[in-house]
């Protein structure tokens, strides 16, 4: 959804923004509508300048949460930032990161502690109030204990760096985490929390929210005492169907979605078809992997198991019409800040789109 979809805001105290579209009409089954995005940081002039020179006309904003929660000229103020820059602010982050549960900003919901996570509810709440009035419309999130889970690291092309997951590696050590067991019941019970507060306030003001599933997924036993339900494809089926509204989906790692499946190369695409024709999919972090659920690398684009181009005639296929986000881009000393990496993902992704236009 871009700028033009909303009615602009005189102030803050201006009546709420009409937001026209839904999910269901934004998607457009058989065109190749979305287009590439961003979701790095921290939004700043220079940034913006960076995304515009690489092609890059849409990103998720960053918000500092150790300032607060943002109100709703802070964020008028960063959807014009984007304006001024040509990048449109489509989305912003809740304090519900990927991070491991002690250094998220919002810990209590996960932990499932009351009447600290009420608190923090009726917070985003607000925000999803705030995104409305100021014109932002959507925002993505994590439901995490264990944050990203990853082995040491492996070498790519080049001297790169790879991100990796071999279970079989993997230390539980300690066997607990902070939030102590965890299993399949006790997740239920804390997303379902809440989701059942939230997820009405975003339908009556039309915000999508977007859940990023977990990565990776663990076996049924747990790891570290967690069960890890967002980490298949039936556990994400689960959490759609937990609240009926066209503003709950997901954001769609597809790297993390390979993740899960034992044969990624020839599943992923029916996953993807799922969720899509469900319109279920609110933003895809388009990432590929070499390998299979408990044991992979993230590999550049190009040169993963999973054939990309096929996965976007999928996307088009289903209409889908948000942003498509290189992810976890491999890291080499001679790119810090993997500006380099980044460059390369931003001009496939859009290579591709417009293979498939």
């Amino acid at each position: 959804m871009n700028r033009r979809h909303f009615v602009g805001l005189a102030g803050a105290a201006a009546a709420p923004a009409a937001i026209q579209t839904t999910p269901q009409q934004d998607y457009k089954p058989g065109r190749a509508v979305m287009h590439v995005g961003c979701q790095r940081g921290p939004t700043t002039p220079e940034f913006l300048d960076n995304l515009k020179r690489h092609g890059v006309d849409h990103c998720c904003g960053q918000w500092d949460y150790d300032k607060g929660f943002p109100t709703v000229d802070d964020l008028k103020r960063l959807r014009e930032l984007g304006d001024k820059h040509g990048v449109s602010i489509d989305m912003i982050e809740m304090p519900l990161s990927s991070r491991y549960i002690t250094r998220s900003a919002s810990p209590s919901i996960m932990m499932g502690k009351s009447p600290e996570r009420d608190r923090v509810i009726e917070k985003i709440q607000q925000l999803i109030r705030n995104c409305q009035l100021a014109g932002l419309p959507a925002l993505k999130y994590n439901m995490t204990i264990l944050g990203v889970l990853r082995t040491d690291s492996s070498t790519g092309r080049g001297g790169t760096t790879l991100s990796t997951w071999n279970l079989s590696k993997a230390k539980q050590d300690p066997a607990l985490t902070e939030a102590g067991p965890a299993p399949a019941e006790v997740m239920w019970e804390r997303i379902t929390y809440f989701l059942d507060r939230v997820i009405p306030v975003a339908n009556e003001h039309k915000i999508r929210t977007a859940c990023h599933p977990h990565d990776p997924g663990v076996p049924k036993s747990g790891f570290r005492g967690v069960d890890r339900v967002l980490g298949t494809v039936e556990g994400m089926k689960k959490f759609a169907s937990i609240q009926e509204s066209p503003y709950h989906g997901f954001n769609f790692c597809q790297g993390t979605v390979a993740e899960m499946l034992q044969d990624p190369a020839k599943e992923i695409f029916d996953v993807i078809r799922y969720f899509g024709q469900r319109k279920k999919i609110f933003n895809v972090h388009f990432r590929n992997i070499r390998g299979k659920r408990d044991n992979f690398v993230e590999t550049y684009p190009d040169e993963g198991d999973i054939n990309f181009y096929r996965c976007m005639q999928v996307y088009k296929e289903v209409g889908y019409p948000y942003m498509m986000m290189p992810d976890h881009m491999p890291r080499h000393k001679d790119d810090p800040g993997a500006h380099q990496a980044f460059a390369f993902a931003y001009g496939y992704i859009k290579a591709l789109i417009q293979a498939v236009s």
